[in-house]
């Protein structure tokens, strides 16, 4: 235990001074001292662009992480999570609806339509996969994909179709270039959700060991399902909107926390956020420094580098994937 602890100290170090050097990184100069200091040209840049990326990349990684985290726990599938699902999807799709029809709508309006397409997809998936009758851990993620890739495909039809095929495409490529004071916050609303998650950690935790297993324990399966679907819904419809759509966090996080730790949610929870903002930080740096002072955005940045770590879990790590 003591070890465990040791080295969750030392990512949290690790993670903070990653953290200082991303507020030094832009085409803009910064010193972060003559910030802290008081001087105006930094703090008004720290304040209003570097800051709020940084709790931006944050916010957002562990809400993809952990909802990953939560998907895998009820499904007690290593590969399943948002992304493999088809809920951004569905969440995109909804965004598209909102474009077409309230083009200068809110921004709330826009995650509460996205959150009622992402809630249809999640349930309409899962009754999918009764239907089917399978229990394959790798046949499930892929009916999934397929689902979603249908799902996007219809909304690049209509995107096309009514000419906003490019305004689409840019508001929902995952992307922190734009970020800066009074476009984010928005993702705050997604914290008191992550307590909630953690609240009732182990009734999710629970509910993977199935219906019948559940009842027996005098708790309802399906409510608990449905918890823990509209969480994930809503945080999904969250970041979409806000940042757009980035793969594999929620995939792949949670299964390096796993080889870890083991597979206990409530036990998990902080360190899967944290190893989540790791990686995403990360690739937010490479995206900047690969090709400056241009930036490449974060969900290809991401796209790559998960989809390598991906087939190393799947490689050297199977008996943690089943």
């Amino acid at each position: 235990m003591v070890f465990i602890y040791k080295k969750r100290i030392f990512w949290i170090v690790l993670f903070l001074l990653l953290s200082i050097f991303s507020l030094t990184v832009g085409v803009e100069d910064f010193n972060l001292i003559k910030a802290l200091t008081g001087d105006k040209n930094n703090l008004d840049l720290l304040l209003l662009s570097r800051g709020p990326r940084l709790l931006s990349i944050i916010v957002t990684a562990s809400i993809l992480s952990i909802n990953g985290l939560v998907m895998q726990t009820m499904a007690n599938n290593k590969f399943v999570s948002p992304s493999t699902t088809g809920i951004m999807d569905w969440c995109k799709l909804g965004v598209l609806v909102v474009l077409l029809f309230f083009q200068d709508a809110h921004i709330i309006l826009k995650i509460s339509v996205a959150l009622l397409f992402g809630l249809f997809g999640s349930f309409f998936f899962m009754k999918l996969i009764r239907i089917i009758g399978t229990k394959d851990n790798l046949l499930v993620p892929l009916i999934g994909i397929m689902l979603g890739s249908v799902v996007g495909s219809i909304s690049m039809f209509f995107a096309y179709k009514f000419e906003i095929l490019q305004n689409v495409s840019a508001w929902l490529q995952g992307n922190f270039a734009l970020i800066s004071k009074g476009n984010y916050e928005i993702l705050y609303f997604g914290i008191p959700l992550l307590v909630l998650v953690y609240i009732y950690a182990n009734m999710f935790t629970i509910s993977g060991l199935g219906e019948r297993v559940t009842t027996s324990l005098g708790l309802n399966h399906n409510k608990i399902l449905s918890l823990g679907m509209m969480i994930i819904s809503a945080t999904t419809a969250i970041v979409v909107v806000t940042i757009g759509s980035i793969p594999f966090v929620g995939l792949i996080v949670p299964n390096v926390v796993s080889m870890i730790k083991g597979d206990n949610l409530k036990s998990t929870i902080f360190d899967t956020a944290l190893v989540g903002s790791f990686f995403l930080l990360s690739a937010d740096l490479l995206g900047r420094l690969i090709y400056m002072p241009y930036e490449v955005p974060i969900s290809v940045v991401v796209g790559v580098l998960g989809s390598f770590i991906f087939l190393l879990i799947l490689f050297k790590g199977k008996k943690y994937a089943r």
